[in-house]
């Protein structure tokens, strides 16, 4: 009703205008491109027009200005409104957005990706923009302490998407009043109709059972949207507005129309559609600007952060390398950057020990590895640096948000815990065996294993400091220390166990099996065998020069151990490193090659042949 309308009638012009321009921008550099989702960004370009207009606190000049607004495409696909907002705030040029859209070496690419300065993420694989929003405001809200406001545009067809909805079960646990997602309800999906169409009654009833508040409105009333985006910023929990709306709105053609998802309109549909349009606009939008945040104290007045003291081990105690993590951890604590984020089981990833130190830097995940991972990235947006720890086994329920994670170029650390066939009789469901090989595949990606926990402690502070996707793999039993404190391992070394210039083989392990090469290397021993033991603790990068060395000393013998699947894993890492080596190799590579049952560590070691005897009965086959 006109009366309830708390726009002026010249202002919901204005923004009418704004909206006609976003969609005839959507609409001409995707059929420039020839590609690109131009109907998913018609639906729900009035929305974003209220927003960059009138709710949308943010510096277009200075992107890292830490009180600026979030703005998360979880729609991805819908690119081409994106860079259409980014024009008519001034961000890119007419030029660059009609000449370079989804071009090679483009910084607008098909899908949004931080090549950009306002993207904060990638996206596009649905279903993940609102869980990294949902790690972005725990930060505004439980660390930075600062007024911004997350808002995430969602698909209505990644509402199916399980991650939605841990992240909305999140959102409501830690009532994060700082966070709107904003549903384009348009019906249609890529093949068809969604599960719902538009259904709101549905939708809104799921979201009021996962503990946020939800706002339906229709997407294309702008005082609507306006009314909506106030009581979304004003409220004390996270929301939820339900918008529905058309695809392809505004083009009569393609309006709700199937068929089209992902479909430029060809060069004359899109001239008959820019004109009914209203043509091209020239419209330079001024939004409202964050409040200045108050400067931090003068760096004098600040207390100093000391280098942690890292925990110290005896040499030849035993101890798991999953407690050296939490030992560490607990220890990174001084630094107050570093948070740690855990899948409900830190009692068993000894995540828990941070936890008690830094209450308030640990943020419980519970059983979603998913949003465990989604939060660290956007943990890690605000300039944090997230440990994020689980089962190894278990990082396969996130490995997509892994994966974009790379391309979003963040830098998050990871820990599994309880890898391989050592863990014993908890049986194969529990056993990370794919973990290695699915780290490395990571673009950019850091894979570490330690032995002991003087390597681990020492490791885990450096994953502090790297860049990109850093994963370590720790053991559950307990091993002997192997190492004094103090020694150095650098990411891309190995450390030389034992061995000199006339070997008759080597061996070469990571983790656990460092222990069974050792022992192996003794029984050798009483045979007259010399055996070199590696322990190859960077698993990427490797410490190539280490396995040229060996294979020079030895004449190619080697022998590699690992509690992990033969595909991807160690035995993998060192045959890439050699391919191109011209002199003559034998390798033999023990794995785990069957599918493991319950049983002891060792029982399970000897049954997979990565046992002692069977590194013994494989370095006298080659020496």
């Amino acid at each position: 009703m006109e009366a309830e309308r708390t726009l002026h009638d010249e202002e919901i012009t204005r923004l009418g205008e704004l909206a006609a321009q976003l969609r005839v921008d959507a609409i001409r550099s995707s059929t420039q491109a020839g590609s690109g989702h131009p109907t998913s960004s018609l639906s729900a370009a009035d929305l974003m027009a209220v927003l960059i207009a009138r709710h949308l606190h943010y510096d277009w000049v200075n992107p890292p200005n830490r009180a600026n607004d979030h703005l998360i495409f979880s729609k991805g696909h819908a690119s081409p409104l994106l860079y259409a907002v980014l024009r008519a705030v001034g961000a890119i040029s007419e030029q660059e957005l009609m000449e370079t859209y989804r071009q090679l070496d483009s910084r607008l690419q098909g899908h949004p990706t931080p090549a950009l300065p306002w993207v904060d993420v990638a996206t596009g694989s649905l279903g993940q923009g609102l869980p990294v929003g949902v790690g972005i405001a725990l930060a505004g809200q439980y660390l930075d302490h600062l007024p911004f406001h997350v808002w995430v545009l969602c698909g209505d067809s990644e509402m199916a998407e399980g991650s939605i909805w841990e992240a909305l079960d999140k959102a409501g646990h830690y009532g994060l009043r700082n966070l709107t997602a904003i549903v384009d309800v348009n019906r249609l999906g890529q093949r068809g109709p969604t599960e719902l169409e538009w259904d709101l009654d549905t939708y809104r009833r799921r979201v009021e059972a996962f503990g946020c508040h939800p706002i339906v409105v229709d997407g294309h009333d702008l005082a609507a949207i306006d009314e909506a985006f106030d009581r979304a910023r004003q409220a004390t929990g996270p929301t939820v507005v339900l918008a529905r709306t058309i695809k392809g709105k505004g083009v009569p053609d393609v309006e709700n129309q199937p068929g089209w998802h992902g479909k430029p309109l060809k060069p004359d549909m899109a001239e008959r559609a820019i004109q009914a349009l209203g043509g091209v606009r020239q419209i330079r939008v001024t939004g409202p600007k964050p409040e200045p945040v108050r400067p931090a104290a003068k760096a004098e007045a600040q207390p100093e952060v000391k280098p942690p003291e890292l925990p110290q081990y005896d040499k030849g105690a035993k101890v798991a390398t999953r407690n050296a993590y939490g030992d560490a951890l607990r220890a990174l604590g001084s630094r107050p950057d570093v948070i740690a984020l855990d899948g409900e089981v830190s009692d068993s990833t000894r995540a828990d020990k941070f936890g008690e130190a830094y209450p308030d830097r640990f943020f419980e995940m519970f059983i979603s590895e998913q949003q465990l991972v989604a939060a660290a990235v956007g943990l890690q947006v605000r300039g944090y640096r997230p440990f994020a720890a689980t089962f190894a086994a278990f990082l396969s329920r996130a490995y997509d948000f892994i994966r974009m994670a790379a391309i979003s170029r963040a830098d998050i650390a990871l820990s599994g815990s309880h890898a391989g066939v050592e863990i014993g009789a908890d049986g194969p469901s529990q056993m990370g065996l794919e973990d290695l090989a699915a780290l490395r595949a990571v673009q950019g990606s850091t894979v570490l294993y330690p032995s002991d926990a003087v390597s681990c402690a020492a490791l885990v502070a450096q994953m502090a400091d790297r860049k990109g996707i850093v994963y370590l793999r720790t053991t559950r039993g307990k091993y002997p220390v192997l190492y004094d404190n103090g020694d150095d391992f650098p990411i891309g070394g190995s450390k030389l166990l034992r061995g000199g210039k006339d070997d008759d083989v080597v061996l070469f392990g990571a983790g656990v099996t460092v222990h069974n090469c050792l022992a192996a290397a003794d029984e050798l021993a009483h045979e007259g065998i010399t055996a070199r033991v590696v322990d190859l603790y960077s698993v990427k990068p490797l410490d190539r020069q280490r396995l040229l060395d060996a294979v020079r000393d030895t004449g190619g013998r080697l022998v590699v151990v690992e509690d992990h699947y033969p595909e991807g894993g160690l035995g993998s890492a060192v045959l890439e490193s050699l391919a191109d080596f011209a002199e003559p190799v034998r390798v033999n590579h023990l794995a785990v090659r069957g599918l493991p049952t319950s049983g002891t560590s060792a029982q399970l070691m000897d049954q997979a042949g990565i046992g002692v005897y069977a590194i013994v009965a494989a370095a006298r086959a080659l020496a």
